[in-house]
């Protein structure tokens, strides 16, 4: 912030801590206009496009345009309208396809296929209702077969991400659950069909773990449960590119990837993550530990450790991970901090097994597997880093 003037501060009668608070005031209102501004304008542009996607639908679903007629209109508007952007061809075609996918939520409008015509004037007045109030006719559409739509989380992504979940995902519910992810997370468009290939939504919730038993604030247990899944695909670590077989790779090689991949691992567990360190001493009455992976979380309020095992899960690893949880809880948990909770990242495991085991266990823990890019589809393979990148992260990770 620029100096301010002290002598004619004092003249005033005003101190410097009035302006700066005055500064600040002012801000805090201007941010929060402009996010406001940028909220209502995605908005409108997604009131316009679901309005344009339905007059299109109307007239190439029944008929009334020919062959072509889409190309023809996205020529026209670009040499009507020059320097007019995300009009093609494509464009329109997603915006009939945004408009078809979500229809059902015009089951109680008072706009209805029935009422559009090919009549320009008409059709024009039905997109002007759509994109000039506000967005009214989105918010009183109603969804007859779904309870608790996220009409806010519905508005507030972007069209090319509701785009890559209409492209990616078949399922309605599934479709609302990365809505969702969206609106919290805030993922890249280039990011999405990744996430959603790894079918997060089909996971969450379904990790084994005695959270409900070891936190007694239950919707701390329910975010917990909602926030880890049972499978997790490491995208960034290929045993194959790093010229390795899958017996040579130990918990340390693994455990050097994520290190050095910190925040893509922070986007595979989702919001709100910390890194701390990688293997964090715990010391206790002159016995050493060393947490693989330690993290913080701000939603749970919570120190997260991860233990890494690059084989099938044992009995052993619970007793293990149970006494690193004991010594943060008494030595390291500070004051307003829920106590630490942990999970086991191993290769397999059998969950109803490990849901039997994990029931006499004191300390907040779940179980989970993870695959490395090696394991999964090829064509997610295309998605890693080029392989001297990788064969210099091993090389790194040896040096360390």
């Amino acid at each position: 912030m620029a100096e301010l003037n002290n002598n004619n501060l004092a003249s005033s009668g005003t101190s410097a801590n009035d302006v700066y608070t005055a500064v600040n005031t002012i801000r805090t209102a201007i941010l929060q206009s402009q996010a406001r501004a940028v909220k209502a304008a995605n908005q409108e542009q997604l009131a316009l496009y679901y309005g344009i996607g339905r007059f299109i639908s109307a007239n190439t679903r029944n008929k009334n345009w020919g062959n072509g007629v889409i190309e023809g209109i996205s020529k026209q508007l670009s040499q009507e309208m020059p320097g007019l952007r995300g009009f093609g061809v494509r464009q329109l075609k997603n915006m009939r396809n945004f408009y078809e996918q979500w229809s059902i939520l015009e089951s109680n409008s008072a706009i209805t296929n029935a009422n559009l015509e090919s009549n320009s004037a008409i059709a024009i007045a039905e997109l002007q209702d759509v994109s000039e109030n506000d967005c009214s006719t989105i918010r009183q559409l109603q969804l007859a077969s779904l309870e608790n739509f996220p009409l806010d989380e519905f508005l507030s992504i972007s069209f090319t991400h509701h785009i890559r979940i209409l492209e990616n995902a078949k399922d309605t519910e599934e479709r609302l659950f990365y809505i969702r992810y969206c609106h919290n997370y805030k993922p890249t468009t280039d990011q999405l069909p990744k996430i959603i290939k790894q079918d997060l939504y089909h996971h969450q919730g379904s990790m084994p773990n005695n959270f409900v038993e070891t936190m007694p604030d239950y919707k701390q247990a329910f975010r917990a449960m909602q926030m880890f899944k049972d499978e997790y695909l490491l995208d960034f670590i290929n045993v194959e590119e790093l010229g390795m077989r899958d017996e040579d790779v130990d918990e340390r090689v693994i455990e050097q990837n994520i290190v050095h991949n910190v925040k893509n691992f922070i986007m595979t567990f989702g919001k709100g993550f910390t890194f701390i360190g990688n293997q964090v001493h715990l010391d206790k009455f002159g016995h050493d530990h060393w947490i693989d992976l330690l993290f913080y979380n701000r939603d749970l309020r919570r120190t997260v450790v991860f233990e890494l095992k690059n084989g099938d899960f044992k009995v052993a690893y619970l007793a293990q991970l149970s006494t690193y949880l004991r010594i943060l809880n008494d030595d390291d948990r500070r004051e307003g901090e829920n106590p630490p909770v942990g999970i086991i990242l191993c290769k397999n495991m059998d969950k109803e097994y490990v849901n039997y085991i994990m029931q006499d266990f004191r300390q907040p823990m779940g179980v989970a597997t993870y695959k490395t890019a090696d394991e999964v589809d090829p064509e997610l393979v295309k998605l890693l880093p080029p392989k001297e990148e990788l064969i210099k992260l091993l090389v790194d990770g040896k040096e360390d």
